[in-house]
């Protein structure tokens, strides 16, 4: 009679790699231990803060780390209206109309490139790594935005950081890990270029789109080098340069309501609501895209 393998074993070890002891094992869990408490000990003592009120703030001489009794007053006012209010609106405006125009270049100038027949394919490709090393600098950056008519407006928080050229070296290693089986034969049935890319390549590729999509909406919801850099008018300021601004006032801005006068908020409550809101999006959409990032990072990174 002959053994079957048993399915729920564990896959053999490489023979360099030892079996952890339970010493091994103990180290593992306090470093990973350590390691999270560190991420989120400080997210632990902006939130908690946030929801207190002024007299919890004033007896913890600061931040508060242990919450006694909980207040949404911060919020309240920050979303009744204003200045925060408006440039929130205005990040997640920027943020999605970014990041759909950065994935729509992105995407076509990967698929082009991944064709091995496609015209100059590798002239384009090697001029798009050159910028990844050499790059013109600040000051003619400004002056090109400048000349072409895009300061104070919120095109000038889109298009100079639009595309990413290592996300499209990302995206065309994964295209070019598709089978030309699958392609060739839709070509053979009289499909086009875009349909192909829009019925076969981009639904093989969910993993690696929806990681880069991260990518460029994390980008854009927390930049603010070009704002500041590229605005001049308050009402036009995107979340992050609004937060900066809180923060380097050490006082809660003009406007928040009747709550400041009377002494119920305080300043540092709002800087720490700000904060929050301004991590909450990318906190509430990484978990969803976290099981892609293995299979869409690592097979786009290694094949092509």
């Amino acid at each position: 009679m002959v053994d079957r393998p048993r399915r729920w074993a564990a896959p053999p070890r490489p023979a360099w790699e030892e079996k952890p002891g339970g010493a091994g094992l103990a180290g593992k869990s306090l470093v990973l231990t350590l390691a999270c408490l560190g991420v989120l000990f400080p997210l632990w003592i902006v939130l908690v803060t946030s929801l207190s009120s002024r007299k919890t703030i004033d007896e913890a001489g600061g931040l508060v780390m242990v919450p006694k009794g909980i207040t949404f007053v911060a919020y309240r006012e920050l979303l009744s209206g204003g200045q925060v209010t408006r440039a929130a609106l205005v990040s997640i405006v920027v943020t999605l109309v970014g990041t759909v125009f950065s994935m729509t270049v992105s995407v076509l100038c990967a698929y082009g490139l991944s064709r091995s027949g496609s015209l100059g394919h590798r002239w384009i490709l090697m001029v798009l790594m050159a910028t990844m090393f050499f790059s013109a600098g600040l000051i003619p950056t400004y002056l090109l935005v400048q000349s072409l008519g895009l300061t104070d407006t919120y095109l000038a928080l889109i298009l100079p950081s639009a595309v990413s050229v290592f996300n499209i070296l990302v995206l065309r290693g994964f295209f070019m890990g598709i089978s030309p089986e699958l392609t060739d034969s839709a070509r053979i049935d009289g499909a086009g270029d875009i349909r192909i890319l829009w019925q076969i390549v981009m639904p093989l590729s969910r993993a690696v789109l929806a990681v880069i999509t991260l990518f460029y909406a994390v980008g854009y919801w927390s930049a603010w080098f070009n704002a500041s850099l590229y605005l001049n008018e308050q009402d036009m300021m995107p979340l992050q340069n609004v937060m900066i601004q809180l923060v380097q006032k050490q006082e809660a801005p003009v406007g928040l309501g009747q709550a400041i006068k009377t002494g119920e908020l305080s300043g540092l409550a709002v800087q720490m609501a700000v904060m929050v809101m301004a991590l909450l999006p990318v906190a509430v959409l990484s978990p969803f895209v976290q099981k892609h990032f293995r299979k869409g990072m690592l097979t786009g990174a290694v094949k092509g």
